[in-house]
């Protein structure tokens, strides 16, 4: 695996917490775009890594980045450590007995009048977009003992469909809640042992698990590694096909491999569902020496088709060009879609530029970044009122080596060849980091 400075150019943490207003625009930002984009992701503490590796990088301390737009321009940033029991460790030692004992540092979800912060199987921690902190969910009493931190919410019914998957027995639930938050189903699924599950996939009537070649191995901790994960050549891949509210699971086997990511899925017809991911051939494979992982190879857009009535999956590579962190307009989320926006990756250290795919007719469009410069994931809004999948924006928040700063660019979500509508200047960096959304204003209810 490639190591590199985690201190140093896009990855380095903020050692601080920032209030600004009235951030400089170049271009003009669309009046329709009220809200606010939150980001998220890992920085110490301290505001140093230690470590250079992946695995240093995943566990750090959750930090989220609120740029609110109002009436045409670009009104405040904030950013904030959350807090939690590991914010207090070394902030505020008296409040950590009140304070969730969590670390949402991946994702952010508004679901039943509530934005979340979202941890890798811990529990949720509620805010308010403008990142003032409320404590555990009160709305979502059901994900209390954790969560995947990439549910899926049904567009149309409100449903928020999630898993979570640990290290300890039991080793995987599946869960539905309806659309204000509440508990509908809670089933334990049976499997042979634990497995790194990341991301799932819903269709209109379907949920979608991944069971696949990265496991843990706790032998690992005591060789020096942060983290017991790590591929698995014996094990193998699998999709996992479950009942909307539950029921039998069905698994389908595929070719070795991890997903990261999933882009999305939907029925094809009433026996044959479609599912979008950035695949992996391997992933986390630890060297021949024991002492670290080998090189990644780099993600790419995959197709399964999988075939309920002859229970036969089809696997095929969509392109072959080096991608991650997809997005889509959240609107055709487990429905039929055309297009798909993802980081592009040039290398394993390096997420630099945002392409959009056309599933349909096949073209790319592209927003090139120069080297040196990176990108973090694509958030697409779509325009209030629009009819038309890609009528929105595509937001990002783009790592300027030279100044050392960030710039959020606003796209035009059907012309990405064309360059930033509007460009919003930040006199510092925001880290790269995971994922985010865009909060519309007066979705939330408090």
């Amino acid at each position: 695996m490639s190591s590199f400075d985690l201190n140093a150019g896009a990855t380095a943490p903020l050692s601080n917490e920032i209030d600004l207003m009235d951030l400089p625009v170049e271009g003009a930002l669309p009046p329709e775009l009220d809200g606010i984009l939150v980001r998220n992701g890992p920085n110490p503490l301290r505001g140093r890594f230690e470590g250079n590796d992946v695995l240093s990088w995943w566990p750090q301390p959750a930090m989220l980045h609120a740029i609110e737009f109002r009436e045409g321009r670009a009104a405040s940033y904030r950013n904030r450590w959350a807090r939690t029991r590991i914010w207090a460790s070394e902030h505020a030692p008296h409040l950590a007995a009140d304070l969730p004992d969590t670390n949402p540092n991946v994702n952010v979800l508004r679901h039943a009048g509530e934005t979340l912060a979202l941890a890798e199987g811990g529990a949720p921690l509620a805010m308010t977009p403008g990142l003032d902190f409320l404590g555990t969910s009160r709305r979502h009493p059901g994900l209390a003992g954790g969560m995947t931190a990439h549910p899926k919410v049904d567009p149309v019914t409100g449903e928020l469909m999630s898993f979570r998957s640990h290290w300890e027995q039991p080793w995987l639930r599946y869960g539905v809640a309806d659309a204000d938050g509440q508990p509908v189903l809670d089933q334990l699924i049976d499997m042979p042992a634990p497995s790194m599950m990341h991301d799932m996939a819903i269709t209109g009537r379907y949920s979608i698990l991944l069971d696949l070649n990265v496991a843990y191995d706790f032998s690992m901790l005591s060789r020096g590694y942060r983290m017991p994960l790590r591929w698995h050549d014996e094990r193998q891949s699998r999709l996992g096909v479950i009942a909307r509210l539950g029921g039998p699971i069905r698994w389908f086997e595929v070719a070795p491999c991890f997903i990261l990511h999933v882009v999305n899925a939907y029925d094809l017809d009433a026996t044959t569902l479609v599912l979008d991911v950035v695949r992996y051939p391997e992933y986390l494979r630890v060297s021949r020496s024991g002492a670290g992982f080998e090189e990644n190879p780099l993600g790419a857009l995959w197709r399964y088709v999988i075939d309920l009535a002859r229970g036969e999956v089809s696997e095929r590579q969509w392109d072959e060009a080096g991608i991650e962190l997809p997005r889509i307009n959240e609107g055709r989320t487990g429905r039929s879609y055309r297009y798909a926006y993802a980081v592009q990756q040039p290398s394993n250290v390096e997420m630099r530029g945002v392409v959009r795919y056309d599933l349909e007719n096949g073209p790319t469009q592209q927003y090139r970044v120069p080297p040196g410069d990176q990108n973090s994931e694509p958030v697409f809004v779509p325009r209030p009122g629009a009819r038309d999948e890609d009528d929105g924006w595509v937001l990002a928040c783009v790592y300027r080596q030279a100044s050392d700063t960030s710039d959020v660019v606003v796209l035009d979500g059907r012309d990405l060849d064309a360059g930033p509508l509007a460009t919003v200047r930040l006199p510092h960096r925001i880290p790269a980091g995971f994922h985010g959304a865009w909060l519309p204003r007066g979705d939330e209810t408090g």
